[in-house]
C-alpha cells in the first residue's frame, strides 16, 4: 500500500508545482495590467484634456507640435545604440528597445532566476559565448536601470517594480 500512497503524493506534488507556478504568473501578469490600465488612464485624462483646451478655443496642434517645430540637432549617425531608459511607475516592457523587451519577458515568463546562457536561445539568438556575454551585459544594464533584480551574481529575475503585494515572485 505504500507504493499508492507514494504515488498520489507525487501526483499532489506535481499538481502543486503547477498550481504554484500559474499564481506566480497571475501575480506578474496583474502587475502588467495595473501598469497598463494606469498608462492607459494617464492617456485617457490628457486626450480629455487635449479636448477641453480645443473646447475652448485653444489651439492644440500648434501647441502640441511646439517641440517638433524646433530646429533638430544633427548629432551624425549612430549605429548600434539602444537606450534603456530607468523604469519608472505606469512604465512596461513595451518602452524598451526590442531585445531588452525580449529578455525582461522572458525573465518575467521564467519560474526562477535565470542566467544569461538560458535566455540567449530565448531570444532567438544562438546560443555562442559572444551572444551569451552581450546578453549579460544587457542583462546587468536592465538591472542597474531597476528593470530587473540579480538575485545571485548571474542570476536575474523580475523586478519588483511597481508589482502588488503578494506571494514572492
Amino acid at each position: 500500500m505504500g507504493s499508492l500512497i507514494g504515488e498520489l503524493e507525487e501526483r499532489r506534488a506535481a499538481v502543486q508545482a503547477r498550481v504554484d507556478e500559474l499564481e506566480r504568473r497571475i501575480v506578474v501578469l496583474t502587475g502588467r495590467l495595473e501598469a497598463e490600465r494606469s498608462r492607459l488612464e494617464r492617456l485617457t485624462v490628457t486626450r480629455e484634456t487635449l479636448d477641453e483646451l480645443a473646447a475652448e478655443g485653444v489651439d492644440v496642434d500648434s501647441v502640441a507640435g511646439a517641440p517638433a517645430a524646433r530646429e533638430p540637432v544633427n548629432v551624425g549617425q549612430v549605429v548600434g545604440v539602444q537606450t534603456v531608459m530607468p523604469w519608472r511607475e505606469g512604465m512596461t516592457s513595451t518602452d524598451l528597445p526590442p531585445v531588452c523587451r525580449d529578455i525582461v519577458d522572458v525573465v518575467d515568463d521564467a519560474p526562477g532566476p535565470v542566467q544569461a546562457k538560458q535566455v540567449v536561445p530565448r531570444i532567438g539568438l544562438p546560443p555562442r559565448t559572444s551572444k551569451i556575454e552581450t546578453t549579460r551585459s544587457k542583462m546587468k544594464r536592465l538591472v542597474e536601470r531597476g528593470w530587473l533584480d540579480e538575485d545571485a551574481p548571474g542570476l536575474f529575475a523580475p523586478s519588483a517594480r511597481g508589482a502588488p503585494a503578494g506571494p514572492a515572485r
